[in-house]
């Protein structure tokens, strides 16, 4: 069997004949994203950062007003989840430790080197914290930030107004989001889980083609999403809950379509056109809800990878359509979180033995130590925007520090030639409720479309804000354009050019893993079982690890498209490494693909053979892990024999593999 070899589009850094041409680690992180713009959240955020404004302005309280308005832009830039549920998460915990942080500052406001001390020891908690999840770095984030806003501003007394506020103005952004939860409270999941059929649809209509690879991506994004969104609460939940398993059961039956995508795809022949079309039909029954069973109307099927798809789709064309599926009949382990107490222990336990967990919390120390230290002896004007500044670009989990301190000074840039325009020419008093409703619009549109246009986006909000807790209207550009320089420069020297490991990639590491975990996979999916018990649990483990290493795949693909964006040596490195994650994808692939097949009639292969492609992936990721250049990775040649096997597929990709990781082919 021989398979068509496609190569993926790699955004590697070109060389540039004009010196002028800006560098491309730049360029993608200045070109707008193709999302669409989240015009619900735009109203939302018009809303909440200018009704505060108003209520503020008509008793009289300007200030509490703008407080208010400025814990609302927190629950703003946190709301992003997409279930109801996560997203209570994702704005009322961060408001809780913002209220904290703010609580912190205003206690040290004014005591000199007792504030460095303290928000020193704050940025190390909190960049601690943010290694846990995406909850808790946004808590973190905001913990440190409301903490320098409340160690550089004065604030209203006593000390527990300003948290107070910051709190109202997040709660009011939350009961925005939550008005719709009575009417829409399990759209987002039922829509989640229709869009993992739609895209597996959209991967059967490509199977044969050059664009399946990308497609199939999409599978996976769209299955973690969906998983996540289902499964994201605790385990006991979904036994009460008959819409919950009924979404679990429609996400299950849809692996076994996901399974027979590759084995579809070596054939290299386009599928009727009915198959993908009875894919949509079912994620149109998935969305609206419906139980009447769908009548699809099916080719004969002609090979084993048909047969494959043709079973897989009619179970799941008789699961799709039940109103109370059979609670013990559905198994949730293929991605259900451990109970609450149990994760928030094991966060804790990791966090505290993590030495990367450690590592950033020192870097973000540092930093906010020497930028509170530098403004302490240094006459600085605003100088909490030095700090605040070095708390937003230090955040490698929102992706590369180096592009985000660049790109921040440009977005700044941006937003105070808006700002410049709004304190020159708006008065102050009730017309900056308009204009901050207008503003506050351009926050979730432009931070669709990339970190630097969010920052010129929220730029002249927070100008606004501070012009009415202080007063000095235009005064306000030349220092808030200096302070982000200073944080920025603060950031690239203390925060990433002193620590190797910004600098030396470890994505060698990453991807290694990646490997063995293929190996695992592939040892796992034809291992002997000795009665019919033994190879449902055989099946059940290696569904579990199969979504596993898709997961873990997509996490490598998002650290190396981060890494891409780094500057030369990390971007050129990841660029030249890319290949081989796409090689491993389509290990994995094939590895899929022949376990179908052997499901539906072919022969399973020899124990031995499936040994010695294991160990040649081990063999491979041996080498990335020791050596840069994966001197020791030699191609093998197909064994004699093996052009006949299942795993005939496998052997071919695994040999792609070790061919692109040879010296000659590294830069």
């Amino acid at each position: 069997m021989t398979t068509e070899r496609r190569t993926e589009h790699i955004p590697s850094g070109p060389s540039r004949p004009n010196p002028l041409t800006p560098p491309s680690w730049l360029l993608a992180g200045l070109r707008p994203s193709s999302a669409p713009i989240p015009w619900a959240g735009a109203v939302r955020a018009a809303i909440a950062l200018s009704v505060p404004l108003a209520v503020g302005f008509a008793l009289d309280e300007p200030e509490f007003g703008a407080l208010v308005s400025m814990g609302a832009l927190s629950g703003v830039i946190g709301d992003t989840a997409d279930a109801y549920r996560m997203r209570v998460l994702n704005i009322a915990v961060p408001q809780l430790f913002g209220a904290v942080g703010v609580a912190l500052g205003t206690l040290v406001f004014g005591h000199g080197w007792v504030a460095v001390g303290a928000l020193t020891l704050i940025a190390l908690v909190s960049g601690m914290i943010s290694s846990i999840g995406t909850v808790a770095s946004v808590s973190g984030l905001l913990l440190l930030l409301n903490a320098v806003v409340g160690a550089g501003l004065p604030m209203p007394r006593p000390w527990w107004t300003a948290p107070l506020l910051l709190s109202a103005g997040g709660l009011f952004v939350l009961a925005l989001t939550l008005l719709g939860w009575p009417l829409r409270g399990r759209h987002p999941e039922r829509a989640a889980v229709a869009g993992a059929y739609r895209a597996v649809a959209d991967s059967l209509e490509a199977a044969g083609g050059p664009s399946y690879e990308e497609r199939r991506l999409q599978v996976t994004l769209a299955l973690n999403q969906a998983y996540d969104l289902v499964l994201g609460r605790r385990a006991r939940v979904h036994g009460r809950s008959s819409s919950l398993v009924r979404m679990l059961s429609q996400l299950n039956v849809l692996i076994p379509l996901v399974e027979a995508a590759p084995a579809v795809h070596l054939r290299g022949r386009p599928l009727p056109a009915e198959i993908p079309a009875a894919v949509r039909e079912l994620a149109a029954a998935v969305e609206a809800g419906r139980t009447g069973v769908p009548g699809l109307e099916l080719p004969e099927p002609r090979s084993q990878s048909e047969r494959a798809l043709d079973a897989a789709l009619r179970h799941a064309a008789t699961i799709v359509p039940l109103a109370e599926p059979d609670l013990h009949n559905v198994d949730d382990r293929l991605g259900r979180p451990a109970a609450l107490g149990i994760r928030t222990r094991r966060a804790v336990r990791d966090m505290m033995m993590s030495r990367a967990s450690w590592r950033y919390g020192l870097r973000l120390a540092l930093c906010i130590g020497l930028a509170q230290s530098l403004v302490s002896l240094v006459a600085v004007e605003r100088s909490y925007w030095v700090a605040l500044t070095v708390t937003f670009v230090l955040k490698p989990d929102f992706g590369s520090v180096f592009s985000r301190a660049v790109l921040r000074a440009l977005g700044t840039a941006v937003g105070l030639v808006l700002a410049a325009a709004v304190l020159s020419e708006v008065p102050r008093g009730w017309w900056d409720v308009p204009v901050m409703a207008l503003l506050a619009a351009l926050i979730p549109a432009f931070s669709a479309k990339g970190y630097a246009f969010q920052t010129a986006a929220i730029t002249p909000v927070i100008l606004l804000l501070s012009d009415l807790l202080n007063h000095q209207g235009f005064d306000l550009i030349r220092p808030r354009l200096l302070d982000s320089l200073i944080g920025c420069a603060i950031t690239l020297v203390a925060g990433y050019l002193l620590w190797p490991e910004s600098w030396h990639t470890r994505i060698g590491d990453r991807l290694a893993g990646a490997v063995d975990d293929a190996a695992r996979y592939l040892e796992r999916a034809f291992a002997p079982v000795a009665d019919e018990v033994a190879l449902r649990a055989a099946r059940q483990h290696r569904l579990q690890a199969r979504r596993r290493i898709y997961r873990e795949l997509s996490g490598v693909r998002s650290e190396f498209q981060r890494a891409l964006t780094e500057p030369p040596p990390t971007g050129a490195r990841a660029a030249a490494w890319w290949p081989l994650v796409v090689a491993v994808e389509r290990v994995v692939d094939a590895t899929t693909a022949a376990r179908v097949r052997v499901n539906h009639g072919a022969d399973p292969p020899a124990p031995a053979e499936v040994e010695t492609i294991a160990k040649e992936l081990r063999g491979l990721a041996e080498g990335l892990r020791n050596s840069s250049t994966l001197a020791g990775v030699r191609v093998v040649p197909l064994p004699p024999g093996a052009e006949e096997s299942v795993l005939a597929p496998v052997h071919q990709e695994v040999s792609a593999a070790r061919a692109i990781a040879q010296p000659d082919r590294r830069p």
